[in-house]
């Protein structure tokens, strides 16, 4: 039960959080370029890379490509990617932006270069200061910031729904599903989002944490090395800390969700994100 020094203590820490997000987005913050789309449709499906996309693709290959779609990250390197056709694509790791040497990131900004259809990509306005291009007529690129906002519940509304800021970003569902929202669409669906994670999480012998984390797509040995060296970088306990940390953003997401009227659905088999009601694609 809490006590009158336990909600002292959180409007405390309520007013600091946003004082702290203020000068974030004084600082930082620009107009988001993301805006809602005219005649919008009422359904869109958020295709996350996890393997259960793979299910997904095989069962309901018709809504995937009839409902408007957003794909993320390396999906235009897979070879279901022209199949798909995405009206949508989200990045949001630096390290599409910075890695030029990277193979994986140069294929995929080929293939997005290459396009034959019409789409939408999002990037964070960091990508812009840093020059970023796609050549391709077909491909409009708009941006948005990339910024963790927390606080009172009525500053996070406001800050949400301008675009100036959104959950904590621990990955790319995130911005993807704020987006889908900004972009006016009502029931969101989000499939290949099974996060989970903890199921692959080790530690060898050597004390270096250890995580496999697979995707719809197999990916290159050069890939897979690349995030094994980066997860050498943390201990287990900043891992851990940063699945908390994308766990409670989605339930941040659901309630900002219920607060504009939208519904976000979670359409992945056994995904480990509890913040969302279920629904499967067959029933859309």
């Amino acid at each position: 039960m809490k006590t009158a020094s336990d909600s002292f203590a959180s409007l405390l820490g309520r007013a600091g959080d946003s004082l702290k997000s203020i000068v974030k987005l004084a600082l930082k913050s620009r107009k988001s370029t993301v805006a809602k789309v005219a005649g919008c449709d009422d359904s869109i499906i958020i295709m996350g890379n996890g393997p259960s996309l793979n299910d997904a693709i095989e069962n309901s290959f018709d809504k995937l490509t009839t409902i408007p779609t957003l794909a993320v990250n390396f999906a235009a390197n897979a070879p279901q990617f022209t199949q798909l056709r995405p009206r949508y694509y989200v990045l949001a790791d630096p390290h599409f932006f910075v890695a030029t040497d990277d193979v994986n990131v140069k294929k995929l900004m080929n293939n997005l270069s290459s396009i034959d259809w019409t789409m939408t990509l999002f990037v964070p306005f960091e990508a812009k200061k840093r020059g970023f291009v796609i050549d391709n007529e077909n491909v409009k690129v708009e941006y948005f910031n990339f910024l963790a906002v927390e606080g009172f519940e009525w500053f996070e509304n406001w800050a949400y729904a301008s675009g100036r800021g959104m959950p904590r970003p621990r990955n790319v569902l995130i911005p993807s599903i704020m987006i889908a929202m900004k972009l006016g669409y009502g029931n969101i669906y989000v499939t290949g989002a099974d996060h989970s994670w903890t199921k692959t999480l080790s530690v060898n012998e050597r004390n270096e944490v250890v995580s496999i984390q697979p995707h719809f797509y197999k990916e290159d040995e050069q890939e897979q090395k690349r995030i094994k060296v980066d997860y050498l970088k943390y201990p287990l306990h900043q891992i851990i800390y940063s699945f908390y940390v994308a766990f409670k953003a989605y339930h941040k997401i659901q309630r900002y969700a219920l607060h504009r009227g939208v519904k976000v659905y979670n359409s992945t088999p056994e995904s480990f994100i509890d913040a969302f009601p279920r629904k499967s694609l067959s029933d859309i």
